[in-house]
């Protein structure tokens, strides 16, 4: 079975993605309904990178979220803690400088970045504080962070839609398109014992970060948190 538990081992939790990797970019696209894209979108705007600086792109999974950014003649180090994802990532984008690499133990010297960002990979993450210190400890003095999470939906009765999603239509789909289901019913989980917007800005402040801030993407149910290495 091909699931981590809530406790996140990063053992398991590199299994997990290990197994759903070949089909891992086209599975998101129909269970976020496309949303995907868009907030990729926002997440390459927000973190603002210019041709010539250097973002790592942690969590990058197969290096979707690291493609635009190459593109645009960013220097941007793809890192994830799954191998599988690295090797279908490296077989993509054999340009892509990709790196094996926990996000507790980052294999990089401090102040190597100058914007460091993390999509839909912190929820995974067994020490989030640790994590959050970690990509503080790599960033250059006034360097960015950008992290897209999923969250929690701004309105009531969007909110009840969006749990009977994650809780009963999820998993089926998930049957539907990937080999590995028990992989998305982790991901419900994950989500449910995720905090907050106001929650995991105040784990971002309280790692070191200024100028905290976030904005709501699709009602609430991704979130983009922004803050600032103090100069």
């Amino acid at each position: 079975m091909a699931r981590a538990s809530l406790d996140k081992q990063p053992e398991e939790v590199a299994a997990m993605f290990d197994s759903v990797a070949h089909r891992y970019d086209l599975t998101n696209d129909v269970l976020s309904l496309g949303q995907d894209r868009r907030w990729r979108r926002a997440t390459i705007a927000a973190v603002d990178a210019q041709p010539g600086q250097t973002v790592l792109d942690l969590a990058a999974g197969t290096g979707t979220s690291s493609e635009p950014l190459a593109d645009a003649g960013v220097r941007v180090v793809p890192c994830d803690l799954s191998e599988g994802m690295v090797g279908v990532g490296k077989a993509r984008r054999p340009d892509l400088p990709f790196v094996a690499g926990d996000a507790l133990h980052l294999p990089f010297a401090d102040e190597s970045f100058d914007a460091v960002t993390m999509s839909f990979g912190l929820r995974n993450v067994p020490d989030v504080p640790a994590a959050l210190a970690e990509l503080l400890r790599v960033t250059r003095p006034g360097g960015r962070l950008v992290v897209c999470e999923f969250s929690t939906p701004t309105l009531a009765p969007f909110r009840g839609v969006y749990t009977g999603y994650l809780t009963q239509a999820l998993p089926r789909v998930a049957r539907v398109v990937a080999k590995e289901p028990d992989a998305y019913v982790y991901l419900a989980e994950s989500i449910r014992d995720w905090p907050d917007q106001q929650g995991l800005g105040r784990l971002i402040k309280q790692a070191g970060w200024s100028q905290v801030a976030f904005r709501n993407l699709s009602g609430g149910i991704v979130a983009l948190h922004r803050a600032t290495r103090p100069a």
